[in-house]
């Protein structure tokens, strides 16, 4: 068993545990796999060791890694590919074409141009909203108060389907603080889903905190460093 073999194995036990905790199902909850700045043969180890989604930040990297992977004929099976970083509006075609979701749509603008820019020969462009629920001047996102106007801007769009949302937590030692948002998450999350059944992702939690993201109804957790290593 290799090394990131054996780290993927440890969080998938995390995960079944935090479930288990809340009493939920760990078969709800889904691993994305952070791949950005790592190098395609770590994504391929991933891969052998049974994970098929994987989260990119940078436009150029990602969609080199992904045209070298489609041409490796050991990827013998689709990988879901998810852009999770922040998006300018000069780079939103590569993003449009190449990946199956898109979690970091903070604007309408942003929408509208993935929307106009799917190819018509391609699956519906997946997207969820990035809600900056710190508020903090550092982060991307839309606020709170404007999710359910975004929301119901980007159901309108005929290349995209709303998924759920998405948020980055700040990086607190105040676990109550920290568990204020997620739930504050949560219930803008449940309201989607009254207003918009196809919405099932709430993408929050990471390495650091992906106990208590589950614990408040997480339904996807963003791993990178506890897989890949740190950062390069």
């Amino acid at each position: 068993m290799t090394n990131i073999s054996q780290k993927i194995t440890n969080i998938e036990k995390k995960i079944i545990h935090a479930a288990q905790q809340s009493d939920r199902n760990s078969d709800e909850i889904q691993l994305l796999a952070v791949s950005k700045t790592k190098p395609v043969a770590l994504i391929k180890e991933a891969y052998q060791a049974g994970l098929r989604h994987f989260g990119e930040n940078y436009v150029q990297e990602s969609i080199e890694k992904i045209q070298q992977i489609k041409l490796d004929a050991d990827f013998e099976q689709a990988i879901f590919w998810y852009f999770i970083g922040p998006l300018q509006s000069n780079k939103t075609r590569p993003v449009a074409e190449n990946f199956d979701w898109v979690q970091s749509v903070e604007r309408l603008k942003i929408a509208q141009r993935l929307n106009d820019q799917r190819p018509e020969h391609l699956p519906k462009l997946n997207v969820c909203l990035q809600v900056n629920i710190s508020g903090e001047q550092s982060k991307s996102g839309t606020t709170l108060l404007q999710v359910l106007e975004l929301a119901s801007q980007v159901n309108n769009l005929p290349h995209l389907t709303l998924r759920g949302i998405m948020a980055i937590p700040e990086k607190t030692d105040d676990q109550l603080r920290l568990e204020k948002q997620f739930n504050e998450l949560h219930d803008i999350y449940l309201r989607l889903q009254q207003l918009y059944p196809q919405v099932d992702t709430l993408s929050m939690g990471m390495s650091g905190d992906l106990e208590k993201a589950i614990a408040c109804g997480s339904t996807m957790v963003r791993i990178g460093t506890d897989i890949f290593g740190s950062r390069s």
